[in-house]
């Protein structure tokens, strides 16, 4: 579902790109690193104003001084989330107006200047703009959260989600700390993480078989 209009601020959406001519983004592990740092850090912004209400700003010099006054907005929550060689989920919450569109821009901005330079590569990084699908109800919440993390797994990349580490599944299962993912709002809907690890990965065989036939409900490989 490719957007036709503005994210609704307070709603939950999949997120999800790959990259150009299916190509990887990630060439190693520094780099999966590095984008869940530049991923942590554009999820708030900081504005700056004048005690007048007014944003300061280095010309300011005609007007009375004051201290600025800093404050902080937060962009976006992030849900749940997978970093794959050639792509990359996440489900997320909407906290700021436009701020969907905001933080994947500056989040994509920043991580494709950085494989620019370290890799020496040209060209455009993603294949275009980030798509999206609206989650409408509890159900497809929890059931995108349990496609996101399956990822690795149906893809073929480990044998175990244990093993894996670009995704927010141990934060979900195992209490690893992750301070880019808030999985409560998923978790809550579950009696405990035992029961949200059994519903992930009773659908394991499921989702090798739909990777297998290569089903298109969202075309990522």
């Amino acid at each position: 579902m490719l957007r036709k209009q503005l994210l609704a601020t307070g709603h939950i959406y999949h997120i999800f790109n790959r990259g150009v001519n299916k190509g990887n983004i990630f060439f190693e592990e520094g780099d999966y690193k590095r984008f869940i740092r530049v991923a942590v850090h554009y999820l708030t912004s900081k504005r700056t104003f004048s005690h007048s209400g007014l944003i300061k700003t280095g010309s300011d010099t005609g007007s009375p001084k004051s201290d600025p006054v800093s404050e902080i907005e937060k962009k976006v929550q992030v849900l749940a989330y997978c970093l794959m060689p050639n792509h990359f989920h996440f489900l997320i919450k909407q906290i700021a107006h436009k701020g969907i569109t905001w933080y994947m821009q500056h989040l994509g901005n920043s991580y494709s200047h950085y494989v620019h330079t370290k890799h020496k590569r040209v060209g455009p990084l993603f294949e275009g703009r980030f798509k999206n699908v609206l989650v409408q109800s509890d159900e497809q919440f929890i059931h995108v959260s349990r496609y996101i993390h399956l990822n690795p797994l149906v893809s073929g990349l480990v044998s175990g989600l244990d093993d894996y580490n670009w995704s927010s599944y141990l934060r979900y299962v195992n209490d690893i700390e992750d301070s880019l993912c808030d999985p409560e709002p998923v978790l809550a809907l579950f009696k405990s993480k035992e029961d949200y690890k059994q519903f992930v990965l009773d659908q394991a065989d499921y989702g090798r078989e739909l990777e297998k036939i290569k089903h298109s409900t969202i075309d990522l490989e």
